[in-house]
Formats: structure tokens, sequence, C-alpha cells
């Protein structure tokens, strides 16, 4: 049973209803789900429904998970498999079933997604997965499990995935750790968003 009240549109305070609206028009928003991330009845769904609680911290935070999904320059798949690890690490339900439809739609095979769940880095990875991927799974495994790496660890990884992809790499685990922990907490599930989803 969920923790937190499905919030109505209807009902939405003048900041809730900023923050519901920036959430309906922003790059969320796909063809995929034309809605946004929104269920049948129109109410947010995932972390984003419990970030209306806050919509001082809630906006912040959904923006910063926009430009890790939208905006870094990790590759997609790559995204997709630290963000499955997290998921599998955490036991998150919801990031589980909306990051493996994605996953499955950039071509993640079943035996990596599989991999993942279990919250283990694949040994090999699916033919054209960007070679980022052995380096940005690792660096989360080591966050998730706090075994950080000392400075030689350090430097190949920056060798292998740039200053750049290390900060944005660990930005992804960051927030993607606070995501699990929250809709864990909420006792949110994955909602049903309809056809198409």
């Amino acid at each position: 049973m969920t923790r937190t009240e499905l919030f109505d549109p209807e009902t939405l305070t003048e900041e809730q209803r900023a923050l519901y609206d920036e959430l309906r028009s922003g790059p969320r928003v796909n063809p995929n789900r034309p809605g946004g991330p929104v269920d049948i009845h129109g109410r947010l769904t995932g972390p984003f429904n419990a970030m209306l609680h806050s919509p001082r911290i809630g906006g912040p935070l959904q923006r910063l998970g926009a430009a890790l999904r939208y905006e870094s320059s990790i590759d997609d798949r790559v995204r997709e498999m630290v963000i499955l690890l997290i998921a599998g690490h955490y036991d998150c339900a919801v990031e589980r079933v909306a990051h493996q439809r994605i996953g499955r739609r950039l071509g993640i095979g079943e035996e990596t997604l599989a991999t993942l769940d279990r919250a283990e880095v694949p040994a090999s990875f699916d033919e054209g997965t960007h070679e980022s991927a052995a380096p940005a799974l690792e660096l989360a495994e080591r966050m998730l499990t706090r075994k950080l790496p000392d400075d030689a660890e350090f430097e190949q990884l920056k060798d292998q995935l740039g200053p750049d992809g290390v900060f944005e790499i660990s930005s992804l685990v960051g927030y993607y750790w606070a995501l699990a922990n929250q809709l864990n907490l909420f006792a949110v599930q994955p909602a049903d968003h309809g056809p198409g989803a």
C-alpha cells in the first residue's frame, strides 16, 4: 500500500500546479507518453507525485533528473544500465519497470536486464553498447557498495570516462539513489499509463 496520496490535478495549489504543468510539458513528454509522466487519470506517477508535497524542492530535483536524462553526455544505453543497476541494488519496482521499458526500446538485451536486476554488472555487453559501459557501471557499483576507487583507480576511470563523465555518472548515481529510496520510503508502485506506455 502506498504511503502518499495521489494528488488530484483539480485540487492542486498554485505552486503544485506550476510543477505539475512543468512536468506535463517538459522533455519527459514523448510520443510513447504524450501526456508526460501521468496515469490514465492525469495524476503524476512515480517519483513525480511525491514531489508535489514540496514543489520548492521537487522542482529543482526533477530538473536535475531531466538534465541527467536529456542533456548529459552519457550514452543512452549506458545511462539506462546505470539506472537499472541502482534499481536492482535498492529493489525499486518503479525504477525497474520504467527503465527496463526504456532499456528494451534502446536495444538492451534480456540477459543484461536480468543481470542488472540482480544488482550485478554484466560480464559482457550487447553488441553496439558504448565503450563507456564497463567503467560507468564499475563506478556506479563502487558508489553503491561504498567501495570508492583509490587514487590510481580514480585516474583510470577518469581516463576512460573523462572528468565530465565521472562527474555525470556520479551525479546520475546520486540522483537515482535518492529517487529509489524515496520511492521505497513512500511505497510507490508502478502505475498504469494505459496503452502505449
